[in-house]
């Protein structure tokens, strides 16, 4: 671990170097998209998943740039079902329903609890819904939700990495024992819980991001986490490109990633994937990206390590 020296990373830091938002509609979500992904029973799904928007994480992690297409004050009541509602008209049919909102569900600046009964009726019809947040905000609007929901509920919460040291970097304001007592609350309650684990966050090298990204696996697993994201740490939100230049941050290699997802799929714990977005930006060779990007997805398809793709660059 490379350790910063006078260096203080706090909310008004990580903000001094960012850029502008996007505008963005608070009638309408920033974005959605319909994709394939394993259901935890191993079923092949088709899941839409909605990018609400609202009112802008209140943690501000190192690492985020999902503040970009937030808004800066919260939305009205009755907005985040009409962006719910709009995009269930444009969609085949799903049977699970990603509501991601650049933050956290049950922060009611986000997401007002009054909004939670119309929320609930537009998604009874689903199988499972999985909705994002921080495990210090599981609260009792996230009981009170369950009890209005029919379909399948499950949390999606960053763990980030294992490591405690470079995790109370990250701003993230959580420690491990938070995840694991947010976990074991969903557990009770018989919520399904995913965690997003980073792969070669700052501070680490290739090799420490590796080991770390591993170990990170391993702890959600242990904390009771049936589903783990792994995400490429990327540039893009101004305090990673500010690290950047300091020498305390650099992507990973794609080759890094495989092996992050070799090793999650072999410990047979639960569903293990890798995050393909932007994924071109982690590969230096156009001969084999395409044919890499399909060995993965078709990896987080079926939950089976697959021969590596031979090329040159290897």
């Amino acid at each position: 671990m490379k350790t910063p020296v006078d260096l203080e990373i706090n909310n008004k830091w990580v903000r001094s170097y960012r850029g502008k938002r996007n505008k963005v509609d608070p009638e309408k979500p920033y974005a959605y998209l319909v994709e394939q992904e394993r259901s935890p029973s191993g079923d092949i799904e088709q899941v839409a998943t909605i990018f609400l928007t609202n009112k802008e994480c209140p943690f501000q992690c190192l690492m985020c740039d999902l503040w970009k297409n937030t808004t800066s004050v919260s939305v009205s009541p009755g907005e985040i079902p009409r962006q719910i509602e709009w995009v269930l008209g444009k969609i085949p049919d799903v049977s699970t329903i990603k509501l991601y909102n650049s933050g956290n569900f049950f922060d009611t600046n986000a997401i007002p609890a009054i909004d939670y009964p119309s929320i609930a009726e537009l998604l009874q019809g689903y199988k499972r819904v999985v909705i994002e947040n921080h495990p210090r905000l599981i609260n009792e609007n996230t009981f009170k939700f369950l009890q209005l929901l029919k379909p399948e509920l499950e949390i999606a919460m960053g763990l980030e990495t294992a490591h405690p040291e470079v995790l109370k970097l990250l701003n993230k304001k959580m420690t491990l024992e938070d995840f694991k007592n947010a976990a074991g609350q969903l557990q009770q309650n018989a919520i399904g819980t995913r965690a997003f684990v980073l792969l070669r966050p700052p501070f680490l090298d290739e090799s420490e991001g590796i080991l770390w990204a591993k170990r990170s696996i391993d702890f959600a697993f242990e904390a009771g986490v049936r589903c783990v994201t792994v995400i490429p740490t990327r540039y893009g939100n101004g305090a990673l490109d500010h690290l950047s230049t300091m020498g305390y941050f650099s992507p990973p290699h794609l080759s890094s990633l495989e092996e992050v997802l070799d090793y999650g799929i072999e410990l047979n714990q639960g569903n293990v994937f890798a995050d393909l977005w932007d994924i071109h930006l982690f590969s230096d060779c156009k001969k084999c990206l395409a044919s890499r990007k399909e060995r993965i997805n078709e990896m987080n398809l079926h939950q089976s390590v697959l021969p590596r793709v031979s090329c040159t660059c290897n």
